[in-house]
């Protein structure tokens, strides 16, 4: 296919894709998925490393010819003056975009990601005013230069207001950037280490609606996603204390049309030198603005006794927090005057004898923090010190409570005085947060005041404390799985009520980032069996919540501390973890990598119950690879090993394993017997989990085979099952499954409340798969009784969350039911592109029995529309395969073909 005169059509489409990729806002795996290539082969093009484009000629003649309805004339322009597959992609986005899913990012509310403003904020007139101007210049800024600005500190003082001010400007400008506005606090100079920029990238990119399933893997390829992301769009970026540039380079983006604000105690001469950022140095408090402060905090007695209040301002050495901190001892302190209080400071000085020639930003506020410490409670006084060691971003009442050994009852109290003394910052949605000058100085405080044993135990109940409400939480999220994850002893102290799966949920959401905090400090700190079995624990909400690039945090803390501890079973198990989280994202080779890795492992130390578990989630891989023979392979080795032994629960349901292969394959046949097989073990042993599955599994494979009666049975059969066990997964899968029954057979009233029972309680549990099919198929019934476009936006919604977790096979489902409901609406070309695109999708994958349903559909769609010649042939496609998969389908598409024109000798459909 040759592109205009003289270029090269290779270079041609590359170039045009990556023009397709920036101008769209389209990620790289939403993008991968419009055009049908799998991420890796995309990324390959982008990034300019390919001599021919993958697939390039099975790629784009079909996609050419459904977006134009087969005319050469238009085919063969297309070809003479454009990128050919440019013009495609836009088609196809057009089509999308009137029709199906958009972009997921724009079909998000613009990031809002600032923290609230600070509620009192004085002076700072002339660096705000800098602000504004450099906010200026960057309208006018050419294509590529930096709009990035650095609010660095004199001598790297800390605590001199860099946040407020930087906060306080964002929420003044924040009209100018309609786009969104991102904020991270990169934690650069907090006790522990500071947030990777990997890690920082993940959440942007999450914000800028980035499923985890598309979310890079590598640091560089996340930084690329992020700036195509904000190519073209009018955003400010809040990097909050920085450690230093490397932690910020790659978070800047590449377009002039972003604002980029960078607060750090670092001068950041790098990024300055390098990246061509502007540099804000702010300085101290001018003594005029820290005395109006404490006016403002204090009240008339900084009038009244004005000397006083200029000498309280320079022990503050007119830093901010310092100024708060005792601006509110001053308060909570109405008979004192100000200066007694300017005394006592005075002699707290003395007594630490702190002060030194170099202006240390910690020697410069200790003796404020130490006179208002000395001021506390020795109840409060005790919780500050120990809040201090909490290894996360912030905590609730819960932890507090667990760190300290004491009630919420009586925590709270502690809490709210610690907030009021400006000790300990409230973040709302009853969460508190500590200033890391603070931290380091309760931190400072813990080393020195509590023994070594008593930070251990303090530590040993806030983890002992995530690791119960964990497992509390997920075993009411997935009861049935509670037997296959680590038993957890309740701790000393409260744990919240998650109870109900809203609760969990919301628990568990809550405290992800502190919950992967945890592990890292766990694997580093000596609390090695802590991590490995949290990571165990919450291995499932990772996982179905679509948590991808957490779960791989977590699971490789839980590896390394596993292999620190030669724990080899344990490093097995995070091994498996991983690769079943890389298999999720579509990386099969480095699943399989993992895979392996904990293969050699298990068999190395003899962990036969690991080697099976590796076995099954390959067989797995190769099954989603397509690779069916291989994936058998796989399961009957773990089949065979299960066997030798006597793990009649793994048999049953490796027996299964291989009757879902056959299903994939269209075996229905023997997909029908292996799972009667493991139906019989699984009743013999009295496995009831094992059965409601099996019967679930035999139930659809019977579906498949048009035996509704029968699927119909063992389909109420799970349910009764799922339900006695309390296993809500099982009962929402099982309900979805009987209402795609009950469709087949007409009932299509039923057919909804059964699939909305299933979206509600899939929804409940957050697995965003199971919300899929779910809202499918919800469509598929509103497509039946003719409310099209209620069911286009069921679809458009399926498609979105299909995409996010790359799910291709849900997504050719789907597309052939988008393309049913425009057949039924009667726009014919839309439907084949959307038969088109499902067809692709489903020959990629090796799904025979969707690719029959785009033939099909496609055959439907050329056939209203007058070519019979392209409908006889799409008709004998899908004819094929439907016989070769012995369904009910078949009979009528040889109707249709018998209707089509009169059978000719020789010529007779089969």
């Amino acid at each position: 296919m040759a592109g205009q005169r003289g270029a090269d059509p290779i270079a041609e489409f590359c170039a045009g894709l990556r023009r397709l990729q920036q101008e769209s806002g389209l990620s790289r795996g939403e993008l991968a998925r419009r055009i049908n290539y799998g991420r890796s082969q995309l990324y390959v093009i982008l990034n300019g490393q390919v001599r021919r484009p993958p697939e390039w000629d099975r790629l784009v003649e079909p996609l050419v010819r459904a977006c134009t309805g087969d005319d050469e004339r238009v085919v063969a322009s297309w070809r003479r003056r454009h990128g050919v597959l440019v013009q495609v992609c836009q088609e196809l986005q057009r089509q999308q975009g009137r029709d199906g899913p958009s972009a997921a990012v724009s079909l998000r509310a613009p990031p809002a990601q600032l923290p609230a403003d600070v509620s009192v904020f004085t002076g700072r007139v002339e660096e705000l005013a800098e602000l504004d101007c450099l906010l200026a210049a960057s309208r006018s800024a050419p294509s590529g230069d930096s709009t990035a600005v650095v609010i660095s500190a004199v001598s790297g003082t800390a605590g001199v207001g860099k946040t407020a001010l930087a906060l306080r400007w964002a929420h003044r400008v924040r009209g100018e950037f309609p786009d969104g506005q991102l904020y991270v606090n990169l934690r650069g100079y907090d006790p522990g280490p500071p947030m990777s920029a990997g890690d920082a990238l993940a959440g942007f990119l999450r914000a800028l609606g980035l499923g985890g399933q598309d979310i890079p893997l590598e640091v560089d390829e996340r930084a690329g996603a992020y700036r195509s992301l904000l190519a073209g769009r009018r955003m400010l970026v809040v990097l909050d204390n920085a450690a230093d540039g490397g932690q910020v380079r790659p978070l800047l983006p590449g377009t002039s049309s972003c604002v980029v604000v960078v607060t750090s105690r670092d001068a950041m001469a790098g990024l300055v030198a390098r990246d061509g950022a502007r540099r804000l140095d702010l300085d101290l408090l001018p003594l005029g603005d820290a005395v109006a402060l404490l006016r403002t905090l204090i009240g008339e007695r900084v009038v009244a006794e004005p000397a006083a209040a200029v000498t309280l301002a320079g022990q503050c050495a007119r830093l901010p927090l310092a100024l708060r901190v005792a601006a509110e001892l001053a308060a909570s302190r109405p008979g004192a005057g100000l200066a007694e209080l300017v005394a006592e400071l005075a002699d707290e000085q003395r007594r630490l004898d702190l002060f030194d020639a170099g202006g240390d930003s910690h020697t410069a506020v200790r003796p404020v923090f130490s006179w208002s410490y000395r001021h506390l409670s020795t109840p409060a006084a005790r919780a500050f010190r120990l809040l201090g060691l909490h290894p996360g971003p912030d905590l609730d009442s819960y932890a507090a409570a667990a760190l300290c050994a004491t009630s919420r009852d009586q925590i709270q109290p502690l809490l709210d005085l610690l907030a009021r003394a400006h000790l300990l910052a409230p973040m709302g949605h009853g969460r508190y947060g500590m200033h890391d000058l603070l931290r380091a100085y309760a931190t400072h405080l813990a080393i020195a005041e509590d023994s070594e044993q008593e930070r251990e135990a303090a530590l040993t109940r806030l983890f002992d404390h995530y690791l119960a409400t964990a497992a509390a939480a997920m075993d009411t999220l997935h009861p049935a799985e509670k037997h296959r994850r680590p038993r957890i002893s309740l701790p000393t102290t409260p744990i919240p009520p998650v109870t109900e799966p809203t609760t969990a949920r919301a628990w568990l959401d809550a405290e992800r980032a502190t919950l992967t905090a945890a592990c890292g400090y766990t694997s580093a700190h000596g609390w090695s069996s802590h991590t490995t079995r949290l990571a165990d624990t919450l291995f499932r909400y990772l996982e179905t919540g679509g948590h991808y690039p957490d779960a791989l945090t977590i699971h490789t803390h839980a590896r390394h501390a596993a292999h620190h501890t030669r724990d080899r079973a344990a490093e097995a198990h995070a091994l498996t973890n991983l690769g079943v989280i890389h298999l999720r994202q579509d990386r099969y080779q480095q699943a399989i990598d993992h895979l392996q890795q904990a293969l050699t492992l298990a068999r190395t130390t003899g962990d036969r119950n690991s080697e099976a578990r590796a076995l099954t989630n390959l067989g797995l891989t190769f099954e989603l690879l397509g690779d069916y023979e291989q994936a058998g392979d796989q399961h009957r080795q773990a089949l065979a090993l299960v066997r030798e032994i006597s793990d009649r629960a793994a048999e049953a349901r490796t027996l299964s394993n291989l009757g879902i292969i056959d299903q994939r394959q269209g075996r229905y046949q023997q997909a029908g017997d292996q799972h009667r097989q493991a139906l019989a073990l699984a009743r013999e042993i009295s496995d009831r989990a094992a059965e409601a599955h099996t019967l679930s599994n035999l139930g659809a494979v019977e579906r498949c085979q048009g035996h509704y009666g029968q699927a119909t049975d063992h389909l109420q059969r799970a349910l009764t099952l799922f339900g006695e066990l309390g296993d809500r997964t099982g009962q929402a899968y099982t309900l979805d499954d009987l209402g795609v029954v009950d469709q087949r057979q007409g009932d299509y009233q039923q057919a909804a409340e059964r699939h909305q029972r299933a979206l509600t309680l899939f929804r409940e549990l957050g697995d965003r798969s199971g919300e899929a099919y779910a809202l499918d198929h919800l469509g598929v019934v509103d497509q039946r009784l003719g409310h099209y476009q209620q069911a286009g936006e069921r679809f458009r919604s399926a498609l979105a969350l299909f995409g996010e977790l790359g799910d291709r096979g849900g997504e050719a489902r789907t597309r052939n039911d988008v393309g049913e409901n425009y057949y039924a609406t009667g726009q014919l070309a839309e439907a084949r592109c959307a038969h088109t695109a499902a067809l692709g999708m489903a020959a990629q994958i090796g799904d025979r029995y969707e690719q029959a349903r785009a033939h099909d559909g496609l055959g439907s769609a050329h056939h209203a529309g007058g070519d019979r010649e392209q409908a006889r042939r799409h008709w004998r496609e899908a004819l094929t395969l439907y016989t070769g998969l012995s369904v009910p389908e078949a009979e009528d598409v040889r109707a249709q073909l018998a209707a089509l024109e009169p059978a000719q000798d020789g010529d007779r459909p089969e």
